[in-house]
């Protein structure tokens, strides 16, 4: 089946009701108005959340590395990662496709249901989670001005605990229910934001901490600490930690680049958001981390517990809001946008972009509520990132099927056709080599969470499960320099 080289007509001859939606069909280019800031702002709003900023902090203090040796391994999984979602955005920029389409040309137009399904799950319990964790920054903002309330509680959480929680709910639907662009303004304010808040409360340490800070600084950057293994193994151990902290937005990037006009400006913008944010924002971490070793006699890594300790209303106010802003940011970008349009994929002539967020949110609820009293303590996370790891194989088997066996065409028509002889049926509609090169990898990647003796392997499991993947998906389709159709496949 020959491919088509044509990008300039998007439009689908033949609509199939079970592949095809408004919010699933190619976005035209005159369509697309985000460019290289919004995609930085991706990032921002990635990097410059609680966690974030907890893990960029951590990295300093845990693995007893000089502290440029951890900033140079910060900065390369920043170009690691920018590397990998240049690949998998590429496409997305020429075809205008979400991810769930895209993987159709490998997984086949049925068996994509699998990796959006396992994607759908992982974004969908952690959207839950962010979720909860946004509204604790609503609870110390009303708690600053109205107090704790009266101290009782149902399933771990207090009245006003539970208020911020609902506020933080309803509040990331209305944005949401608004569509695409609104998201896109809200993270494109959300990012700058939180910078601005992170320098003044790098400030507020500095100026605090004195002339003290920069002995603090070269008592972080010694490498004193305790140190497991090889200073090469912890190297490396903080370049996977820091690739698999982004892995869940780097397998579905096309999700964003079908909104960008140009290759070049999803390039820019990985190079800003990625390896120069990441070293920024690193920097600043370290900063107001050695302020705190001077401040209060030990490294604090949680910015809430910074805030708490400086114990100033106005900074309390800021801060609440930012860290809200922040969450809420990394929660659109990776954990809402993907399982919307993976749901809508699985049903698309009754599932939109709309009503799959509505689904995620309303399971996310529950998650979230939950999450303290039940979910945490039961190992369900653990779960959840078994699925993760299991996700990794897909990455290679998109990429090595779209650069080396696609050679970068696809047949727009035939992605959306469930046709016995259309390109990407296979065997109704399952690629049964992409199927078994995923099974093979996925594995690998899970032992690396569930076998205690590859433990030391989970930093970079999901880095060699997605090499794993596209290898061994190469060696079972390199003689399919196009994909073969049913009739072929059968044959052979």
């Amino acid at each position: 089946m020959k491919e088509s080289n044509d990008v300039s007509d998007l439009d689908i001859k033949h609509i199939d009701p079970t592949l095809y939606n408004e919010d699933l069909a190619p976005l035209k280019p005159q369509d697309r108005n985000w460019g290289a800031f919004e995609i930085f702002n991706v990032w921002s709003n990635d990097i410059q959340s609680l966690f974030g900023y907890t893990l960029a902090a951590s990295l300093f203090l845990t693995y007893g590395l000089n502290g440029w040796a951890v900033m140079a391994a910060i900065i390369l999984a920043g170009v690691i990662v920018m590397f990998l979602v240049n690949l998998t955005g590429k496409p997305s920029v020429k075809y205008g496709i979400p991810f769930p389409v895209m993987v159709r040309a490998s997984m086949g137009i049925r068996g994509a249901n699998l990796p959006a399904m396992l994607r759908a799950i992982v974004g969908i319990f952690w959207y839950g989670v962010q979720t909860y964790f946004a509204s604790t920054a609503v609870t110390l903002l009303i708690t600053a001005f109205f107090g704790t309330g009266n101290g009782s509680t149902f399933l771990g959480l207090s009245g006003v605990a539970w208020v911020s929680f609902v506020i933080v709910w309803l509040f990331q639907i209305a944005i949401f229910w608004q569509g695409i662009e609104r998201i896109k303004h809200f993270l494109n304010w959300a990012g700058p934001l939180v910078y601005v808040v992170m320098l003044v409360l790098m400030i507020i340490v500095w100026y605090q901490a004195g002339s003290e800070l920069i002995p603090a600084i070269g008592t972080i950057f010694s490498g004193d600490g305790e140190t497991s293994g090889s200073s090469i193994a912890a190297f490396m151990a903080i370049v996977g930690t820091m690739v698999a902290y982004f892995a869940a937005v780097v397998i579905n990037f096309g999700d964003f680049t079908r909104f960008v006009k140009t290759e070049r400006q999803m390039k820019l913008g990985n190079l800003l958001g990625l390896p120069l944010n990441v070293a920024f924002f690193s920097f600043i971490a370290l900063i107001i981390t050695a302020g705190t070793l001077v401040l209060f006699g030990e490294a604090l890594t949680n910015p809430a517990d910074i805030v708490e300790r400086v114990d100033s209303l106005p900074l309390t106010i800021i801060a609440a809001l930012t860290f809200f802003a922040a969450t809420v940011g990394i929660n659109l970008v990776a954990n809402f946008i993907p399982p919307a349009y993976d749901l809508a994929n699985l049903f698309p002539s009754k599932i939109s972009f709309k009503m799959g967020g509505l689904i995620t949110a309303v399971i996310a609820f529950f998650v979230g509520a939950l999450w303290l009293s039940v979910i945490s303590q039961i190992g369900v996370p653990g779960f959840v990132n078994a699925l993760g790891a299991v996700v990794a194989p897909f990455y290679g088997i998109i990429v090595v099927d779209y650069y080396l066996i696609k050679r970068q065409h696809l047949n727009m028509q035939e992605l959306f056709s469930s046709a016995p002889d259309s390109a990407y049926y296979y065997v109704n509609g399952w690629n049964t080599r992409a199927l078994i090169a995923f099974g093979a990898a996925a594995l690998f990647s899970l032992s690396t969470v569930l076998v205690p003796a590859l433990s030391s392997l989970g930093g970079y499991g999901w880095l060699i499960g997605a090499g794993l993947g596209g290898l061994f998906y190469y060696g079972l389709m390199r003689q399919f320099k196009t994909a073969p159709t049913y009739a072929e496949q059968k044959a052979s």
